[in-house]
């Protein structure tokens, strides 16, 4: 199971802009549930499900906006044995709640940019968190 943090950004190689990233360049995935005062419960539950059914690693439940997210959030991180699995089961059970994945390759700006995968609608990011 690939944790949060294994592998850091400044430990991978980085990608150039306008290069290919291959398979063999992603060490995990996150996705992160987004959430508001309204949806917290469901939210909660939906990642707390997530965790139990995959064991995947379920991060903070934060009632505020961390990194380049828009909204509330809470992440979960997985490797690729679980990508299928998880990605098919939160489309089919996040009701409504927006879930914003990208793979782990150490390019965070390209991750959460060109490699991104939205379910429900895209928010706008806070780039800057990411190149500065």
């Amino acid at each position: 199971m690939i944790k949060a943090g294994d592998t850091p950004a400044s430990a991978r190689p980085s990608a150039e802009k306008g290069a290919s990233t291959s398979m063999q360049d992603i060490y995990g995935y996150h996705a992160h549930v987004y959430f508001n005062a309204q949806t917290l419960d469901q939210a909660r539950a939906l990642c707390e499900a997530a965790a139990e059914k995959f064991a995947v690693q379920m991060g903070r439940v934060h009632q505020k906006r961390v990194g380049p997210h828009p909204e509330w959030s809470c992440q979960l991180a997985f490797g690729h044995e679980q990508l299928a699995d998880i990605t098919l089961w939160l489309a089919l059970n996040r009701d409504g709640l927006v879930v914003f994945m990208h793979p782990l390759t150490g390019d965070e700006l390209r991750d959460h940019t060109d490699h991104a995968i939205w379910m429900g609608a895209v928010r706008p990011l806070n780039l800057s968190a990411l190149t500065g």
